[in-house]
């Protein structure tokens, strides 16, 4: 009998390639030299190089410490600081003096906040909007425990994509997010569907124990909640910590989860072991019908 915490050997498709080249040497200096707090480097992302070379990255706002505890996660919990009141021009400065072309902001949980960062997220994207006019902003948020006035509060500042990421199946919520509801997240993407006119983007991790039909479920609520773009990959354990993986899926049945989402009707599905829910964000977003 297969015991799903037993840790498994990584198999060869998950080699990942060292990041390089002219781009991404430049953007790696700007980063450190600004003290930007980038996930794509916190997260030991496999795709750095590939984003970083097409001048695209991801930011995190509102902290390094979150209010939760999710399984899969590496970021630390507790220890929650006030809010930066100047993180927003701060951010939207330094991101004018980086010349990109597409930033992804992304944050904590924030749970402790009476408005779980709302505000602070809606100022965030409106001064980088300001300051840098010709950068798409997407803004990958947390579920804000699916209310709506708080949702409400970030879409205003009209992002150029609104992100959310369900991240695995319902039965795995309990075990995967204990603090998050499927129907929070679901919440989100119809919402931002519903009352605005940007695209709604969501991500899931595969290799926790969810069932191929499961998976499809999934893809079939997220297309029903308003979700245009898609991002499928591998999870991978941070640590022994964490959740260890399940299963890797095999790059064929990726392959079969994008088929089936692109039948299924998404404007545009990045599927593979490697795809984190940020991958090549430039590139889904010129690809909307």
């Amino acid at each position: 009998m297969h015991d799903p915490f037993s840790y498994q050997r990584k198999p060869e498709w998950l080699r990942i390639s060292l990041p390089g080249g002219a781009n991404y040497t430049r953007l790696k200096e700007s980063v450190k030299r600004h003290g930007l707090n980038t996930v794509c480097e916190s997260a030991s992302c496999p795709n750095i190089g590939e984003c970083w070379n097409m001048g695209t990255l991801t930011l995190m706002i509102l902290g390094e410490s979150c209010s939760r505890a999710c399984r899969y996660c590496d970021v630390p919990t507790g220890n929650l600081a006030p809010p930066n009141k100047e993180e927003p021009e701060e951010v939207a400065k330094t991101l004018a003096l980086l010349k990109l072309q597409y930033a992804v902001i992304t944050s904590v949980d924030r749970d402790d906040l009476e408005d779980a960062g709302a505000s602070h997220w809606s100022e965030t994207i409106r001064k980088v909007k300001h300051l840098c006019p010709d950068m798409k902003v997407e803004a990958l948020i947390p579920d804000f425990q699916g209310k709506e006035n708080l949702i409400a509060t970030v879409c205003e500042a009209k992002p150029h994509v609104l992100a959310h990421n369900v991240e695995t199946v319902p039965s795995l919520y309990k075990m995967v997010r204990p603090q998050g509801r499927y129907e929070w997240s679901l919440k989100v993407l119809e919402f931002a569907q519903k009352h605005f006119d940007f695209p709604v983007k969501s991500s899931l991790m595969l290799g926790l124990g969810e069932s191929a039909d499961e998976v499809k479920i999934v893809m079939k609520d997220l297309l029903l909640s308003g979700c245009r773009l898609l991002t499928l990959g591998q999870y991978l354990s941070p640590s022994k910590k964490h959740l260890p993986v399940v299963e890797y899926i095999h790059p064929d049945k990726f392959a079969e989860f994008y088929e089936f989402g692109m039948f299924l009707g998404f404007d545009h599905i990045e599927s593979g072991p490697l795809v984190r829910s940020s991958y090549l964000a430039e590139r889904q977003f010129s690809m909307l019908k």
